[in-house]
């Protein structure tokens, strides 16, 4: 065996002799280790040299356990000397101890959140702040043509916005952004303030989900009213946009108020000169100028506030929208099939039992009903409205619960779900017409109200609900959140164009020039829309009528953009055609138009609705 060399090569690099510091560790050798630890020399005594044996191992020899130990080295390496165990490590501390702040836990919609916008570019900055100017110097005075003239920077925001982040413009999109601003049009042709409340409602919800872009059942409903979880972020995206735009170009902005306030000055001053020559010129300018004033300011700070915030939510949505679609409902567990079917078929078989009454009535049976149950075609009418009004709501919920639990494992099951919910919702059609029909009779027996109308026309809509769902069985589902969203927008919109106030006032026209009553104590708190219809009747059931919306107007000083065409027509009728009956003379009229001395049979039909039964 041929002796090895008496220096080893260290790892790294730098050797040493083997008689001053031992033999090298090599990895893997710990027993050759703990032996060349115990024949190390201390530091007062010098190291006793040992012969070399011919049968000695060199030191890679020995941690290969193939030659015998010396002596001294025997014991030391048979028991290695303990190593003194790690420090211990205090635990961390606990969250939102005491001394720690609190930790914040992400949201349960922060996986839905996408990652944070760059700051807002200059022409997003441009039409928010144009939003709030003329939030404030339009929106103070009333409603009417303002309200799309304040959407339109909003939306100019938004549409910067969707492009600086790469969005497109899809199909879906486009019809909910069309929508919510033609619903915006309610308040600029029609005077009557509940259509204009109803469409304001649907024009926030369309115009927020045309930012977020959503598409299944929960990011319909939730993207409706989204556009609220954007106020807080949107404002600070916003101000993140102006103090990086302030920072890097403030030689610019001098350069834009100086600009800005020099033409401000000259259309004073001109403006001013002009006016003052010329009185029509003044006339035009005062009417085009809003109206502000420094008792006005709070007001309209607030204002300019709402319209600032609302533009920066509606931007910052369309950069960066809430993923609602994210959100998923859990499907139910699948029944079994009579489990889940035999319920729904007991209740179709108890629709049909009762449309084929119905059927009788709707196809001009009525006098057999009138013989078996005694009551007149108002009485009948007004029994059951309510109820199939709710037998329809209910219906809705019945399907969406039958769909969670249905079995969709074969295409049996499938067939069979179709089969049972297409049945009923072609039962609840008829069901449908006929709340219908009974609004129908209780319009011609008493006339139309307001509510009466309102809850037919939600009912026609609850319809065209069903309509959907049976296209959704035979084409598939993927559309429907979407189409019944916008059949509601659609039939808002309807709503308000078709003008209620006036087809109330039509209605009841009609039915006075047939029957010769009318319930003017009703009519007259009707709005200017209804004046057209109105101006019809004969004096003095006209002027009396017509006496509340005349004063209205005559007070009214609402500039050209808060006034609504209804107000604009109502106005010139009665400037060509005023008042001329005075207060007492409706006084003698009493309630139902005619006078005291006539009141007689079926004259009094509004005042004996009011007394016994009122539910419209």
């Amino acid at each position: 065996m041929s002796e090895e060399p008496s220096e080893l090569s260290d790892p790294s690099g730098v050797s040493e002799p083997s008689g001053a510091s031992g033999v090298s560790k090599p990895s893997g050798a710990a027993d050759t280790a703990g032996a060349s630890k115990a024949a190390e020399p201390s530091a007062d005594r010098p190291p006793t040299p040992q012969p070399p044996s011919p049968d000695a191992a060199s030191p890679a020899t020995g941690a290969s356990g193939a030659a015998p130990q010396s002596a001294t080295a025997a014991p030391v390496a048979s028991s290695p000397r303990p190593q003194a165990p790690p420090p211990r490590q205090a635990p961390p501390p606990h969250p939102g101890g005491p001394w720690q702040p609190p930790v914040k836990r992400p949201g349960a919609t922060a996986k839905l959140r996408p990652a944070g916008p760059p700051p807002a570019p200059p022409a997003v900055l441009a039409a928010v702040l144009a939003t709030a100017v003329l939030s404030a110097l339009l929106l103070g005075d009333g409603l009417g043509v303002n309200l799309l003239i304040v959407a339109v920077p909003a939306a100019l925001a938004a549409a910067f916005a969707a492009r600086e982040a790469g969005r497109r413009l899809r199909p879906w999109t486009a019809t909910w952004a069309v929508g919510g601003l033609a619903l915006l049009a309610v308040p600029a042709l029609r005077d009557a303030g509940w259509p204009t409340c109803l469409a304001l409602v649907s024009a926030f919800a369309l115009g927020s989900l045309a930012l977020h872009g959503s598409r299944s059942w929960p990011g319909v409903l939730i993207g409706s009213v989204g556009l609220l979880d954007s106020i807080g972020p949107g404002v600070r995206w916003g101000w993140r946009g102006v103090r990086e735009r302030a920072d890097g170009s403030r030689g610019r902005w001098a350069t834009g108020i100086r600009t800005t306030a020099v033409a401000l000055a000259l259309l004073v001053v001109f403006g001013t000169l002009f006016a003052s020559a010329d009185a029509a010129f003044a006339d035009l300018l005062g009417r085009l100028i809003p109206d502000v004033s420094i008792v006005d300011g709070p007001w309209r700070t607030f204002l300019f506030l709402v319209g600032l915030v609302g533009a920066l939510a509606a931007a910052r949505t369309a950069a960066a929208p809430v993923r609602w679609d994210g959100l998923t409902v859990k499907p139910g567990k699948p029944r079994a099939r009579m489990e889940w079917a035999l319920p729904l078929i007991v209740l179709n078989l108890l629709f049909a039992a009762f449309i084929t009454l119905q059927l009788v009535v709707l196809l001009g049976g009525y006098e057999k009903v009138r013989e078996a149950t005694g009551l007149d075609h108002a009485q009948y009418a007004r029994q059951g409205f309510w109820q199939l009004l709710w037998a329809t709501l209910l219906t809705l919920l019945v399907i969406a619960l039958a769909l969670r639990w249905a079995p969709r494992g074969s295409a049996r099951d499938r067939t069979l779900v179709r089969a049972v919910l297409g049945t009923l919702c072609v039962l609840t059609l008829v069901v449908v017409a006929s709340a219908l029909r009974r609004m129908d009779l209780y319009v011609d027996e008493y006339g139309l109200t307001r509510l009466r109308i309102s809850v037919a026309a939600m009912e026609l809509w609850l319809g065209t609900v069903f309509v959907l769902i049976l296209a959704a069985g035979v084409f598939g589902a993927r559309f429907l959140p979407r189409a019944i969203a916008v059949s509601a927008g659609a039939a808002v919109l309807a709503f308000g164009l078709i003008s209620p106030d006036a087809v109330v006032a039509e209605q009841n026209v009609r039915r006075f020039e047939d029957r010769g009553s009318i319930d003017l104590a009703y009519l007259r708190d009707l709005s200017a829309d209804a004046v057209p219809a109105l101006d019809r009747l004969p004096e003095p059931q006209r002027s009396c009528a017509l006496r509340t919306v005349q004063r209205e107007l005559r007070g009214s000083d609402s500039p050209w953009y808060a006034t609504s065409w209804g107000e604009v027509r109502a106005a010139e009728i009665l400037r060509e055609r005023p008042v001329t009956v005075d207060r007492g003379t409706c006084y003698g009229l009493g309630t139902d138009g005619v006078r005291e001395g006539e009141r007689e049979g079926e004259q009094g039909g509004y005042e004996r609705d009011r007394d016994e039964y009122d539910p419209y």
